[in-house]
């Protein structure tokens, strides 16, 4: 079958490896139908602050139809369409049943983020192999068109995230929100800051574009402006005071910064992008002295799934918006230039 690879950084092929074969009772094979690229697949490719091993297969964002189950498989059969939560849990461990599922006790890996939990095969390929398929996949009862294979895909990851963003926010119909990042994590978490019924959506955002899908999602304002001046749109949209809740949607150092800036006093900072930068102790007090709340998470995808997945057969939400763009497997190379370019949002893999 045939596979991406990354050999180096920027060097994304596509090669045949051999076909996946069930090694343990709760493997499944999944046919993979479409395969997202992420931005933790572009920090990779980047050469970035992940502890990349080369050569590594690539992608952990896919749908598809089950060919071949295990011995001890109970919930899927060959033939059902399934969405897959990005990270891999065993579903049965102590942290699994209290819903923490990107804590595994089994899979995950703690220290290393390249192996976090990731499928160790690779899912932009033709093929993959999906270990505790049971825990990781997620039937669909209902017959998937085409149509909607981008949002079903875009729930195994960036959907899913931006909603645990706001789900843990605990956004509602009284919260004034702000959304710090306008890739495809933060567009998904104005839908979803939308979906929990949130008063005010506040995207910071500079590109018209994501500024336009953002509104279709449900921004009620967009700021475009960084640094001081951005702070204070925020503050003048909100009669003077900082949001309640700011869906940091990054993790770099600015885009934390501008949360800091623009969140109330005793309001909630909720950070789902992977952590790249280090809090002085200045700034932790002048946290501490605001009461501010402050969470920083993994997000359970799998814990989501079955809600999220419900939303789109409903025709409620259509987060395959982010995909503005499609590409072939045969030209895997070019999704990964588009992304890395800033040329698209998010590129889905058709197969």
């Amino acid at each position: 079958m045939l596979a991406t690879v990354l050999q180096s950084p920027g060097n994304v092929v596509l090669e045949e490896v051999p076909d996946p074969k069930i090694q343990l009772g709760t493997d499944a094979i999944v046919e993979v139908a479409a395969a997202g690229v992420c931005g933790s697949d572009l920090n990779h490719y980047r050469g970035g602050h992940f502890q990349t091993q080369f050569p590594k297969r690539m992608g952990h964002e896919f749908v598809g139809v089950v060919t071949e189950v295990g011995s001890e498989v109970s919930t899927l059969s060959p033939g059902d369409f399934v969405v897959a939560s990005f990270s891999v849990c065993d579903g049965t461990c102590r942290n699994c049943r209290n819903g923490q599922h990107s804590a595994c006790e089994v899979v995950t890996y703690w220290g290393d983020p390249d192996h976090c939990g990731y499928l160790a095969d690779g899912a932009q390929g033709e093929k993959v192999r999906v270990p505790y398929a049971d825990a990781v996949l997620v039937k669909v009862n209902a017959t998937v068109p085409d149509s909607m294979l981008r949002d079903l895909l875009a729930a195994t990851d960036s959907l899913a995230t931006g909603y645990h963003a706001a789900a843990s926010g605990r956004v509602d119909s009284t919260s004034s929100v702000v959304v710090v990042g306008d890739g495809p994590v933060g567009l998904c978490a104005v839908l979803a800051a939308k979906l929990l019924g949130a008063r005010r959506i506040i995207l910071m955002s500079k590109y018209p574009s994501r500024q336009r899908m953002a509104i279709e999602f449900g921004a009620t304002d967009i700021v475009e402006k960084r640094g001081p001046a951005g702070v204070a749109d925020v503050r003048e949209l909100l009669d003077g005071s900082g949001a309640d809740v700011v869906l940091e949607c990054v993790g770099g150092s600015e885009s934390f910064g501008q949360a800091i800036d623009v969140v109330r006093p005793g309001g909630v900072i909720e950070s789902v992008g992977v952590p790249n930068f280090d809090l002085p102790t200045e700034t932790l007090r002048r946290l501490f002295f605001a009461n501010t709340s402050i969470h920083f998470a993994v997000a359970e995808s799998r814990a989501y799934l079955p809600t999220l997945i419900s939303h789109i057969l409903s025709g409620a939400i259509q987060p395959g918006r982010i995909f503005d763009a499609t590409v072939e497997l045969a030209t895997v190379a070019e999704a990964y230039r588009l992304m890395d370019q800033r040329k698209a949002i998010k590129v889905m893999l058709k197969l």
